[in-house]
């Protein structure tokens, strides 16, 4: 952005985590919790508002970007007077400014600014993002810059929005616009959402993954949504963590687009979590965790604000992590899906076009708290295990998944995160211990030599056997009750996976023969 739009009453300018808690407890109602930690309420808004996400409608970025799928145009002049309108109200306050950059590679990473009036988003950016060492904050010239701006709210009559929220990027400008909302997230996803959309056109895969490397060097990746286990599943002691959420496939390996993480811990547990567990202490952010105010007890459990209660740390917080964000060639990647259905397999071994076919589907389901609105687990189609953030065309990104799995013969497992014994409200959420085992046993080579047997609905080659997991557990149908019932749910399931499959075009016939083999015998 222009110097000259920027005119802040006062600016604070990369500012350390002590001095923006300071700022955060004395005018922004922050407390400490007993962990030392920072915890903020956001109000109304606790997850993401994708009905109000934008890009702008420029030439630059029209044919490229999938218009069909979630991506609300906004026109240049309605943009320009939204951004006007920002600069206007920047101009009345006191503004954090922190210069970094997005990205871990340094022949792929991005610098950015992040603008904000509040300074706990600042802390926020801080974390997410790569910091900057003090020779580079000398010379950094931000190539992208995002500025957020909660309580500035849109008036939809006037300012041609859908509600008081805004998130708009564009890409001539190379600016990101958060108006109307709290939440912390917006401002990490619409940068990933940028990145999603540059990199493709440098031969460089981006991903919504989380991403560890074992002590052979060996680089699992973690596709989901929020909630399905990325950050959980990712954080293991065994391991070292690359990053939790967005990654970069280039020609050497793998690169983590940010400098934290960004965790959900509605009921976090010491047991089962313990790294994230450990990671929250003082100069960690903690959004909309019910806390004493007398005593600083954080409880976890509680969720009368959201579901989506959030936990923002720098990496350097996970013992053992990778500080420096790069790992070699992938040697597994694991698909997490929370199937609300309980009909999916806990884990099942994927062909290089089944592979293709999940990742295109993305099948999961949101989890109640991540957006608006949700308040209990929905069933949905997400492609990329990521749509929101993935504005390009899916067959871009399917096409560059297919060709490194190919290249680098990679070993592609779908683990079923979600319910067993039956659906939501009837069955129960498959217990993390075993999730892990199956993880551990797939990235280790244990499933390699086992015996599979292959679902009949969903054609899927499931383990007969797997370590420190019940074998009962891992054919779903000898979980229900009622098999007849399991039988009618999963050819639901196939249905829908068929009808989601005909909105993509010009994919191989390999994919389609996949799709042909689920509804074979199965369409209602």
């Amino acid at each position: 952005m222009s110097h000259d739009d920027f005119k802040p009453k006062k600016l604070h300018y990369n500012l350390s985590p002590k001095q923006l808690i300071e700022f955060a407890v004395d005018r922004e109602g922050g407390s400490i919790a007993e962990n030392g930690s920072l915890c903020i309420n956001t109000g109304a808004y606790t997850g993401r508002s994708p009905k109000d996400r934008y890009i702008v409608d420029e030439a630059l970025v029209h044919d490229h970007v999938n218009w069909e799928k979630g991506n609300i145009p906004m026109e240049t002049s309605t943009f320009e007077k939204l951004y006007n309108k920002a600069m206007e109200y920047i101009q009345q306050k006191e503004i954090f400014v922190f210069d970094g950059f997005i990205g871990t590679d340094e022949k792929y990473r991005m610098p950015i600014r992040v603008i904000n009036e509040f300074a706990y988003q600042n802390l926020f950016a801080q974390q997410m993002f790569v910091k900057a060492t003090a020779e580079e904050l000398q010379d950094i010239s931000p190539e992208f810059t995002v500025i957020a701006l909660p309580d500035l709210k849109a008036i939809p009559e006037i300012d041609g929005t859908n509600s008081e929220v805004f998130i708009i990027i564009s890409f001539e400008r190379k600016t990101v616009l958060i108006g109307g909302t709290k939440y912390s997230g917006e401002i990490k996803k619409s940068m990933f959402t940028v990145m999603n959309y540059l990199l493709p056109f440098k031969d460089v895969l981006p991903m919504h993954c989380s991403a560890n490397i074992g002590k052979e060097g060996d680089v699992a990746l973690f596709f989901g949504l929020s909630g399905t286990g990325k950050t959980t599943l990712s954080a293991d002691e065994n391991r070292k963590l690359i990053g939790d959420d967005e990654h970069g496939w280039t020609e050497k390996g793998v690169f983590n687009f940010e400098g934290g993480c960004y965790a959900k811990c509605i009921n976090l547990s010491q047991v089962y979590e313990p790294q994230i567990w450990d990671a929250i202490r003082e100069g960690a952010i903690l959004e909309n965790v019910v806390i004493d105010e007398k005593t600083g007890i954080l409880d976890y459990n509680d969720d009368r604000y959201t579901e989506n209660t959030r936990a923002a740390f720098p990496i350097n917080h996970i013992d053992d992590a990778v500080l420096e964000g790069v790992g070699g060639i992938p040697k597994t990647i694991v698909f997490l899906t929370a199937d609300a259905t309980g009909v999916l397999p806990p884990i099942s071994k994927l062909s290089k076009e089944q592979a293709m076919y999940h990742f295109l589907s993305g099948y999961t389901s949101k989890l109640a708290g991540t957006e608006r609105g949700i308040v209990q687990p929905i069933a949905t189609f997400s492609t990329c295990f990521g749509e929101p953030f993935m504005i390009l065309k899916p067959q871009v990104y399917a096409k560059l998944l297919g060709e490194k799995i190919d290249r680098y013969n990679v070993n592609v497992f779908l683990v079923n995160t979600g319910w067993t014994g039956g659906a939501y409200g009837t069955g129960s959420r498959m217990k993390i211990k075993y999730t892990r085992a199956m993880v551990r046993a797939a990235i280790e080579g244990q499933l390699d030599h086992v015996s599979y047997i292959t679902d009949p609905i969903f054609k899927l080659q499931m383990p007969t056997e797997c370590p420190n997991v019940p074998t009962e557990i891992l054919n779903p149908s000898n979980t229900w009750m009622d098999i007849s019932e399991y039988s009618r749910k999963a050819k639901e399931l196939a249905n829908r996976f068929n009808e989601n499959f005909m909105k993509f075009r010009d994919v191989s016939k390999d994919i389609e023969q996949v799709n042909y083999e689920l509804i074979h015998n199965n369409i209602a």
